[in-house]
């Protein structure tokens, strides 16, 4: 019953937001007033009461849930025609928009998007109103709407970089980090100064090489380096016959195997070993230490996915 009582308590919530916002007439605020004092009495909640607020209180309004889970069936404004708005027309977008920014800082993201559709419908060709529309998308979790929408805010106004900066948020979403990229590096090219997406751009690279790296890992159990390639270096095999004739590592290693059954001696030991030999590695052929991290660590450039 708990979860019934917090979809009504969300319900009685819209409601009451519903009267305040809904630009209803006096009539239809009555009506629903009624609607909350019968739903509060069959189920014995009210929104006025403090404790009830805080065990059923659900951080997303019912509107924002409702249209996060349905499919978009009226936000394609490809049939409007694109007319010259008129001054009254433009000035009236204007005021959606704004109002359409405050339910933003609300969080009422169903009622911002409601506000900048209106705005695009009064003006068509004002590429902020699509921005602004895209923002409210993503935060309804719809990105390819809030691509579409900054596809759209680009058509308009070719050098609009918080389009790109918001196009790139909406490919992050979709973990098209390649695509993400690019818009990123756009945004920058046109403000170059802009630290947000500076930093999102290195997120971008950073996601993109994590999945070059994980890519290379399960092409098969060598990680995807050439093994072969590693153990042909003759620097590399003479540098290790050279060491597996050294008394002292012999010694280590004749340690390690008596030890061979576990436990913390052979474990110490066999990390003593390893560090002495990388320490070696790098104090006789620091070149060769480069060349096996490049191997290791930098993907292959005939894997890199290309730019679209």
């Amino acid at each position: 019953m708990a979860d019934v009582k917090r979809l009504v308590f969300s319900i009685l919530t819209f409601l009451e937001d519903q009267k305040k916002t809904g630009g209803l007439d006096d009539e239809q605020v009555e009506s629903l007033e009624v609607s909350i004092q019968c739903l509060e009495t069959v189920y014995g909640l009210s929104t006025s009461d403090q404790n009830q607020a805080a065990h059923y209180h659900v951080p997303r309004n019912l509107l924002d849930i409702f249209n996060s889970q349905i499919s978009e069936t009226d936000s394609d404004l490809s049939s409007l025609s694109l007319h010259e708005p008129t001054p009254e027309e433009r000035e009236e977008a204007e005021k959606l928009k704004n109002r359409g920014n405050e339910f933003m800082k609300s969080e009422k993201f169903s009622d911002a998007l409601e506000s900048y559709t209106q705005a695009i419908k009064r003006d068509g060709k004002n590429a902020v109103y699509y921005c602004n529309r895209a923002a409210a998308y993503s935060k309804l979790n719809k990105h390819q709407q809030a691509i579409e929408d900054c596809t759209r805010a680009l058509a308009i106004d070719t050098s609009y970089s918080k389009a790109y900066g918001r196009m790139g948020i909406a490919y992050t979403a979709l973990n098209d980090h390649e695509q993400a990229r690019e818009c990123y590096r756009k945004a920058l090219e046109l403000d170059p100064d802009n630290q947000s997406y500076q930093n999102n751009l290195e997120i971008a690279e950073q996601k993109l090489r994590e999945a070059a790296a994980g890519a290379g890992f399960a092409a098969g159990p060598a990680g995807g380096m050439d093994i072969g390639a590693l153990l042909s270096n003759p620097q590399l095999m003479n540098m290790a016959t050279n060491m597996m004739s050294n008394p002292q590592m012999q010694q280590m290693l004749s340690s390690i195997m008596s030890n061979q059954s576990g436990g913390e001696g052979g474990l110490s030991s066999l990390l003593q070993a390893g560090q002495q030999l990388a320490t070696q590695i790098q104090q006789q052929n620091p070149e060769l230490v480069q060349q096996l991290r490049s191997q290791l660590r930098q993907p292959d450039q005939d894997q890199q996915p290309g730019s679209q």
